[in-house]
């Protein structure tokens, strides 16, 4: 079995009567890129610091290739991590920050020179070796403890929100430098985040946590095309997925506060609609679809967030580039495969599916249509 696999087994962690993380398990296969995405106080990092043995597990059990970890000291897990602080020595240069690991495990000092050549050209640091952390931008001391990782040739990496003190720009450039250097070197990285951005643009795959437990684990596009609850649905997407609570109408479920546009079936009531910005178009009012009335806009460049209400809600669309919408009625659309539905606890149904602009819908996975509305 690759020494670079992870795999915890309904693991938890407790301080008293506070569970952090609440029975978990997942399994990293070498070579990937997890992130573990997830609000503030969620469990992420507290996970993270059970798979490098900086906490030690309450129950369950964590394995690294062969051998079960789950209570063995950090320094003999075979691995490396990259702070949110940077934790880099202050009087000591950059040079002796990236070998400083390897001092400390008595490696030989011609080795140390020759992995500390080809790291620093790896990351970009060659010409800055001499000089101290304060002497260098937030996006080099970054680098500098990504080197300090990388210089150990664990195969496993795990990063605990490295950007976070970044600004935007140098966030995003240092996300794709991350990506390519996990890319070329193959390490397996369990990268914590609480920014979807991060998550969607870098993992292979998302483990998405909400109070101490997984939540839904599977690709970026999984989890932004499919979200498993309302909880997924508002938490990946910028801006968030609208969300719309349901009612029972004349002939089928309705947006609440807007009585004369049926969306699904009557079953569908007591639950709700989720549709993504970009996936709902503005028409004229003489249209068919659902009524609507701009109420304002916010003009980003590439695009216009036109902020729109519907009975008693207000919901997000996105349109490409600059429109001058002004305060009107209009109708919404959006086709069948981009409604989502879920029930009244917030967990995603697929029996459910309804265009504002078709004259049936459809109980899935018994077609034909068993139903027809009138717009």
């Amino acid at each position: 079995m690759n020494q670079s696999r992870i795999r915890l087994e309904r693991v938890s962690k407790r301080w008293g009567a506070t569970t952090a993380v609440d029975d978990i398990s997942f399994d990293v296969t070498p070579g990937q890129f997890v992130i573990l995405l997830g609000p503030s106080g969620c469990g992420k990092s507290t996970t993270l610091r059970m798979v490098a043995g900086l906490e030690e597990a309450s129950s369950g059990q964590i394995h690294i290739g062969e051998c079960d970890v789950t209570r063995l000291p950090p320094g003999d897990r075979g691995l490396s991590m990259v702070f949110q602080s940077y934790a880099l020595f202050p009087h000591l240069s950059v040079a002796d920050n990236i070998v400083f690991g390897l001092r400390s495990r008595k490696v030989p000092k011609a080795e140390q020179r020759q992995r500390l050549a080809n790291v620093a050209e790896l990351v970009d640091l060659a010409d800055y070796l001499n000089r101290k952390p304060a002497q260098l931008s937030g996006g080099q001391r970054q680098r500098v403890a990504l080197a300090r990782a990388i210089i150990s040739e664990h195969p496993i990496c795990l990063m605990d929100e490295p950007l976070s003190n970044l600004d935007a720009r140098l966030r995003s450039d240092m996300r794709r430098e991350i990506k390519a250097l996990q890319s070329r070197l193959t390490m397996t990285v369990i990268y914590v985040t609480h920014d979807q951005v991060e998550a969607m643009s870098m993992g292979d795959r998302v483990i998405l946590m909400q109070q101490g437990k997984i939540v839904q684990d599977g690709t970026p596009d999984e989890l932004y095309n499919r979200p498993a609850s309302t909880f997924a649905a508002s938490f990946i997407g910028s801006p968030a997925m609208n969300l719309l609570p349901l009612v029972q109408g004349e002939q089928g479920a309705v947006i609440e506060g807007e009585p004369t546009t049926p969306i699904a079936p009557l079953e569908a009531a007591g639950g709700q609609l989720g549709v993504r910005p970009e996936d709902i178009e503005l028409r004229p009012a003489t249209e068919p679809g659902v009524p609507a009335t701009v109420v304002s806009k916010e003009y980003l460049g590439a695009d216009t967030i036109a902020h729109v209400a519907v009975g008693a809600h207000t919901l997000r669309v996105r349109i490409s580039g600059k429109h001058a919408l002004s305060d009107s009625t209009c109708r919404l659309y959006w086709p069948v495969a981009s409604a989502h539905f879920f029930d009244a606890h917030g967990t995603r149904r697929d029996d459910l599916m309804m265009s504002p602009l078709t004259s049936t819908h459809r109980t899935v996975p018994r077609p034909p249509a068993v139903g027809s509305f009138q717009h």
